[in-house]
Parts: structure tokens; sequence; C-alpha cells
């Protein structure tokens, strides 16, 4: 299988509202990236502040998903809890197909 990411990927950052999230959430807006949510568990309906652009947080991969047709997400969180962010991932874009 291959993977391709371009310009017009839209993509979800897990761990949006944490350091890392945060830290390349905004360098990757500036760079162009279309960052088109994220999600952490507890903040869904929030929304952060990259570069003057307001992003919505979601509670779940399945809500973020289904509510922004992501093509592809990145995962900044904890080491412990990166197993579970993949898999969550895997099946929320895999409900899609």
């Amino acid at each position: 299988m291959s993977i391709w990411i371009n310009e017009n990927t839209k993509v979800l950052i897990q761990g949006i509202t944490g350091s890392q999230g945060t830290f390349h959430g905004i360098r990757m807006v500036e760079y162009g990236t279309d960052i088109v949510g994220g999600v952490t568990p507890g903040k869904g309906g929030q929304s952060v502040e990259f570069s003057g652009r307001s992003v919505p947080v979601f509670n779940t991969m399945a809500e973020a998903v289904s509510s922004t047709s992501a093509d592809a997400t990145v995962i900044y969180v904890p080491a412990r809890f990166a197993a579970p962010a993949i898999i969550e991932a895997v099946d929320a874009f895999h409900e899609l197909k």
C-alpha cells in the first residue's frame, strides 16, 4: 500500500492541545498544511488557534474523520498512548471505506 501526501491532503492532529501537538501544528499551518481538526479526548467542542486560524477539537478520531473528511493524521501523544492512538486512527479511517 502506498500513502500519498500532497498539498490537498486534509490532516488531523492527535494530541492537538498538548505542547508538541500545538508546537508542530503551528508550524504545519505556516508551511501550508491543511489542518482540518484535532483530537484530544475530553476536549471535544473546543478549538485551537494556529496562526490566526481556528481549528476544531474532537473527542475521538471517528468524530473527527466523519466531520472533516480528513485524509491523514499525525500523532503527538505521550508514548504510553501511542499504540491506542494508532489503532483508533486506523479504525476511524477504515470505517470510511
